[in-house]
């Protein structure tokens, strides 16, 4: 047979997504029940449509979250294996993610007049000590299998 290549998904790979997957997940939520939502109907008054729930709405968000983790988990992954899986990496492979992800969400939505620029300084560092923990949870993966 010629060059077979049989390789399967590292377990510390496997171990970390489902980590974050719970993590990312629990993060999330918790920010937007208890910063972002309360944060949004005190910035629009009466929008009764402002932080609605919803099927739909939770559906999006089951997948944003998903895309949210295979992304951080990937990035992570690559950065810490690339530069190597020490705490200085780990801070800033999480702050480039933060910036890249969240920074560019928070701030066309807050240009856009979508959300009032107080929110994104409320959410952004909230987002970024998520994807250091995420981060983190991926180095510790690495080092464990």
């Amino acid at each position: 047979m010629a060059n077979e290549r049989t390789e399967t998904v590292p377990k510390a790979l496997v171990t970390a997504f489902w980590l974050n997957f719970v993590w990312i997940n629990f993060s999330e939520v918790a920010r937007y029940f208890l910063i972002v939502r309360p944060l949004l109907h005190e910035a629009f008054p009466g929008q009764e449509d402002i932080g609605a729930m919803s099927v739909s709405i939770f559906a999006i968000w089951g997948l944003w979250d998903l895309i949210l983790i295979c992304a951080a988990t990937g990035f992570y992954w690559l950065w810490l294996n690339r530069f190597g899986n020490q705490t200085r990496q780990v801070i800033a492979a999480g702050s480039a993610f933060t910036v890249s992800v969240f920074g560019l969400i928070w701030l066309g939505i807050a240009n856009m007049g979508l959300a009032p620029f107080n929110l994104a300084v409320a959410a952004l560092p909230l987002a970024w000590i998520e994807q250091l923990i995420a981060c983190a949870i991926v180095a510790w993966a690495i080092k464990r299998h």
